[in-house]
């Protein structure tokens, strides 16, 4: 098999956090475990500004303290045929006094139209996370430095 057989498919995935001491998660239909907000980057898009798009569509929050990138790794989705995930994760702090909420998804893609039960779960965490998308929570200790970008407002 060469690489040119191999697809690969850009996603962004959104740790986004209260307190720096919990993460905002759901159970979404199709997995087995937790999951961020994430989708994928569409043509012509930066993943920062996917980023954004997709956490808005689906959690329904549109003010963030800033976003700080954390990393992008490759990830195997399906080995036959291949697909791979380029994900890139970042770090989001909201200020957000609910505890849990019902969001219906937004935006045109595939999950357009349904509803998604969002709660904290508190870190450091040993839940199971659907799709490996827990990789990267133990980045988030000391992740607020200075070179997080300056507080984000959806319009």
């Amino acid at each position: 098999m060469s690489s040119r057989d191999v697809t690969y498919v850009e996603k962004v995935c959104a740790y986004i956090t209260r307190d720096e001491s919990e993460v905002l998660v759901f159970e979404g239909p199709g997995h087995d475990g937790l999951q961020v907000p994430k989708g994928t980057v569409e043509p012509g898009e930066r993943p920062r500004e996917a980023m954004v798009r997709e956490a808005i569509e689906e959690s329904g929050l549109a003010t963030f303290g800033g976003l700080h990138h954390l990393t992008t790794d490759v990830w195997t989705r399906r080995r036959s045929p291949p697909k791979r995930y380029v994900r890139n994760f970042y770090h989001v702090p909201v200020h957000e006094p609910r505890d849990s909420w019902t969001h219906t998804v937004t935006g045109a893609g595939p999950e357009r139209g349904t509803a998604f039960e969002f709660f904290w779960v508190d870190l450091p965490t040993d839940a199971a996370f659907a799709l490996d998308l827990d990789d990267y929570l133990h980045a988030l200790t000391g992740a607020a430095d200075d070179r997080t970008d300056p507080g984000v407002v959806a319009d």
